[in-house]
């Protein structure tokens, strides 16, 4: 395997401009992807239009020094699928699939600690039509005087789009418009959702019962086409009508099969019958075909409405809803009021007395209650009296009324609840009353007042509830406002008075209230108490990783704080160092006791004091450690990523520089560094060159620069940076160097394009031609491809060097022509001279033109020079003076001759300021040549002329610099 040697030049250190080289972040916000437009609105605002379903690419180029972090975030418009709650940490933000809903303002902020971040946005506006909905609606009224009805149709069609659509209203094949006929009128509703556009039949005529078509467009934006949609009206169109089978309420017994129809008595089109439920979908196992839904063995989960719905857009939907009541009843409750009035709380003889009892059922109001005393059915009389619907008790509960409680009256009463003749079983509630019969009172047992477990263990909180009968417990947290219980309820009942906990979190410390509940025993004002449960935690410290710097000798104190806990309080702190347990730091005086932290103090770093400290911080229930690296390590370097054109290229060698810049990171935190050691290693290979690289100080903000030299076009290399010191090797630095052509920026500067790069320095294909340029190499090219005409490689003679071809067989017909534009460049200079190679080999070779873009006023394109003809396969060199008046552009234009064996190619274009050169080396034979490329054109004519026959091998009439690789 070939082993690339790196020929790395001296270090040129920058002088030091204190922090001058650190600069705050600049972002540019840039699109890829599927855009189908990128505009500028009347306030200056970036609008990036792309349509629903393609793929969004935001990228937030950024410059600055650190290396700017790149955050993305999202305002405006709907939520993207979580994108509004999270944030996307890269400098390209893809989304695939793009919705409507994510439309909106998406912001790039980028940070690196030096000024305020720097924040772009760009608005995206998501592109879409739906297909449209076409309703028809009819009303009917009398005319006042005339013994006629007049009848008027509308149709209208709604339609969701962006941006707003056109509408276009057709009758059969002819397009309907508002003053075309009198007897219609087109207009747009107000108070509508989504676009609409209504077509008004006045005073319905023969002629009117026909097709009509509601066509919709957003006029090919984004490519996306029209769509329409057709409803046919005849003397016949009607809305739909419906019939139930059954009654609105159905009620039922569990486990029956239940089947309701719906049933179609009009509308014309034939209207589409659906079934839904409410609340939730249709019940598991549920049927739904046409108008008939089946439910088999129905349960009482499945009561609910039901709702048949028919639609053919004409009129409104037709809608039949069955309430469906499934018989169930659970949860029997009791209540024994003391006194009616309330003005006493225990059971007296003397006083009245209430007896009450409820049950949950559907139908509620179906429920009958029976009372039983001592197992007999109980009689009614004058002073003993059932009533139903108490307004102070919930609905459906029967109550029975004791007057003037008697001993006679003491006993065992009992409430049962039934649905008569129904299959489902009775449900029953005993109340004891005598003179036992006593209202509850709650307490919390003693030392359970205060509850104190570790985080992640079981608690119980329990308060004891006496009297006869004793109620069920409601607890509930009363420390904050809103708080909910562990289970996630606001109250939660237990018969037993214990609340249990599983696995209790630090969040569930607070006071809790037990009470008693008005059921199930004496409506009387609820009593209540409170337990307070404290959940004990191990310690939160800081810092939980700490990396100290220091140079050598110099002394370091670390310092381990406690954050929060439960205790709230430092039991024990042991140090450690590289595991090895510390003897304990000097005690602290009891008036500077600082119970909150621990501190270890480092008389001066050495070698061999360097490495991993840990403080264990204990509270006695758990313990926590802070993490300290101690070491005299120098920072990492910091990569400069905002270098003018780093790379500089020598195609002809098929090698190429790149300029390296970084600066230290805190470099006086430590000793000086005294070198750098420099790895490169080719990606994908395994050999690394290494060097060390001497420096003088360095201190903070000062650019270092290095030329990495003899590195192989196009590939890449992963570059480790490490700095020395007398301590030795601090942190290293990487990062990958990628091989780019330059863009020539509108200030031209002297550049070569070699076409190594997929952004081909910024050219791109002219949209009015016939076809494109082609990038290739003699690994990509057409293995196929016709003999006898082409380059096999490029100037450069490897196989992996690219150059720009234009392929003339099928389906190229004589004449086309390929164009290729250059960026625009502002004209800064008298005279310059485009300097680049052609291969045109093929006895069909067509032309090879180079034209000058003016852009003044208005483009205007001139010939600079032409060739024709076959030129042997061989590369030659041309060099054409041009002299712009304004900014301009050069343009390459092949052209396609008399056959398929007329391929043409360029390689290594250069633009330069100032004149041609009169000799230039002829690539072909490492010589000085006089002819064979040159061809200039000091009178440039305008497109169109007739132009200057081509002139190979003279001389250029203007130029003196001297010939050689521009690099």
């Amino acid at each position: 395997m070939e082993v690339t040697c790196l020929l790395l030049l001296a270090l040129i250190p920058f002088h030091c401009r204190g922090q001058g080289v650190y600069a705050p972040a600049q972002a540019q916000i840039v699109h890829a992807g599927q855009a189908c437009v990128v505009k500028e609105d009347n306030i200056s605002e970036r609008v990036y239009t792309i349509r629903e379903g393609d793929t969004l690419v935001l990228q937030c180029l950024v410059t600055g020094h650190p290396r700017p972090q790149v955050r993305w975030t999202k305002t405006a418009g709907s939520a993207s699928d979580k994108f509004q709650e999270t944030s996307v940490f890269n400098e390209t933000l893809r989304i695939e699939r793009i919705a409507r809903t994510q439309g909106g303002r998406y912001y790039c902020k980028a940070e690196n600690g030096v000024g305020v971040p720097a924040i772009k946005s760009i608005r995206v506006d998501v592109q879409y039509l739906d297909e449209p909905v076409l309703t028809v609606h009819q009303t009917v009224s009398d005319v006042r005087g005339n013994f006629y009805q007049e009848k008027t149709v509308f149709l209208r069609c709604t339609v969701n789009s962006n941006p707003p659509a056109r509408f276009i209203w057709k009758r059969g094949s002819d397009t309907l418009s508002h003053s075309q006929d009198n007897g219609v009128d087109i207009y747009e509703p107000l108070y509508t959702q989504g676009e609409t556009k209504v077509l008004k039949l006045k005073n319905l005529r023969p002629q009117d019962y026909a097709s009509y078509t509601c066509q919709v467009s957003v006029r090919n934006v984004c490519g996306i086409p029209d769509k329409a949609i057709t409803f046919r009206l005849t003397n016949t169109t009607a809305p739909p009508a419906l019939k139930l089978s059954v009654n609105e309420t159905l009620v039922v017994n569990p486990g029956e099969n239940v089947t309701v129809q719906c049933l179609l008595t009009g509308g014309d089109p034939l209207p589409q019958l659906q079934w839904s439920h409410g609340p939730g979908p249709l019940p598991l196992g549920a049927l739904a075909q046409g108008g008939t839904l089946s439910i088999p063995s129905v349960q009482a989960r499945d009561s609910g409405y039901y709702n048949c719905t028919a639609t053919n857009n004409v009129g409104n939907p037709a809608k039949k809803t069955v309430n469906l009541l499934v018989r169930s009843m659970k949860n029997a409750t009791f209540q024994i009021t003391p006194d009616v009035i309330k003005e006493s709380e225990n059971i007296q003889l003397g006083q009245d007395l209430k007896l009450s009892c409820h049950v949950d059922a559907v139908p509620q109001e179906k429920v009958t209650y029976q009372w039983f005393k001592n197992g007999k059915p109980a009689r009614m009389s004058k002073r003993l009296l059932v009533t139903r619907n108490d307004p102070e008790l919930p609905a459906v509960t029967s109550s029975l009324e004791l007057i003037d409680l008697h001993f006679s009256d003491y006993g065992t009463y009992l409430c049962v609840a039934s649905f008569p003749g129904a299959p489902v079983p009775d449900l029953s509630v005993e109340v004891n009353i005598s003179s036992e019969t006593v209202p509850p009172t709650i307490s919390v047992p003693k030392g359970r007042a205060v509850v104190t477990v570790r985080e992640g263990s079981p608690a119980e909180l329990q308060c004891e509830v006496r009297g006869k009968p004793r109620p069920p417990v409601l607890w509930s947290r009363v420390d904050k406002e809103a708080a909910l219980l562990p289970s996630g309820l606001p109250l939660e009942e237990t018969p037993d008075g214990k609340l249990r906990l599983e696995r209790v979190s630090r969040d569930m410390s607070g006071t809790y209230r037990c009470q008693t509940a008005r059921y199930n025993g004496f409506n009387v004002r609820p009593r209540e108490a409170q337990v307070q449960l404290n959940v004990q935690f191990p310690p939160e410290v800081e810092p939980s990783s700490q990396d100290v710097r220091q140079a050598l000798g110099r002394p370091v104190l670390l310092r381990c704080s406690l954050l929060r806990g439960s205790p709230q309080r430092i039991a024990s702190a042991l140090w450690r160092f590289k595991g090895q347990l510390l003897p304990p730091p000097p005690a602290v005086p009891v008036a500077a006791e600082a119970p909150d932290h621990s501190e270890l103090r480092l008389d001066a770093v050495t070698r061999d004091s360097s490495g991993s400290y840990e403080c264990s911080v204990s509270n006695d229930v758990g313990s926590a450690a802070c993490l300290f690296q101690v070491s005299a390590k120098a920072y990492s370097p910091e990569f400069y990523f905002d270098t003018p054109n780093p790379t500089r290229s020598h195609k002809l060698s098929k090698n190429y520089s790149y300029v390296l810049q970084w600066t230290q990171r805190e470099p006086d935190a430590v000793d000086p560094v005294l070198n750098y050691r420099l790895s490169v290693r080719q990606l994908n290979q395994h050999n690394t060159m290494v060097k060390a690289i001497p420096v003088r100080r360095v201190e903070k903000g000062q650019l270092l620069e290095y030329i990495l030299t003899d590195l192989r076009v196009p590939h890449s290399y992963e570059v480790r940076l490490t700095p020395y010191t007398t301590f030795g090797a601090g942190d290293m630095a990487s990062r990958i160097i990628h091989y780019t052509e330059p863009i020539n920026s509108p200030n031209l500067s002297d550049n070569t394009c070699h076409f190594e790069d997929e952004k081909i320095c910024g050219y791109t294909q002219d949209l009015t031609d016939n076809f494109d340029w082609t990038r290739q190499n003699a690994l990509t090219q057409n293995p196929k491809r016709s003999p006898n005409t082409g380059p096999p490689t490029d100037i450069s003679g490897t196989p992996e060097g690219y150059y720009m071809f234009i392929e003339t067989s099928r389906p190229r017909e004589l004449g086309d022509r390929a164009r290729l534009v250059s960026p625009l460049y502002n004209a800064s200079a008298k005279f310059y001279c485009v300097s680049f190679f052609y291969h045109m080999y093929g006895k069909h070779i067509g032309s090879l033109n180079l034209l000058v873009r003016s852009r003044n006023k208005e483009a205007l394109d001139t010939h600079a020079w032409s060739l024709s003809g076959n030129k042997g396969n061989v590369w030659q060199q041309a060099h054409v003076p041009i002299n712009p008046s304004g900014p301009f552009q050069i343009i390459f234009e092949g052209v396609r001759g008399s056959g398929y064996l007329g391929d043409i190619a360029i390689d290594d274009v250069t633009l330069k300021k100032g004149e041609c050169p009169r000799k230039q080396m002829d690539p072909n034979k490492g010589e000085e040549a006089g002819e064979g490329g040159d061809c200039s054109s000091p009178r440039p004519q305008r497109l169109g002329r007739k132009a200057k026959p081509p002139c190979p091998g003279s001389p250029p009439q203007q130029g003196k610099s001297t010939t050689g690789d521009p690099h």
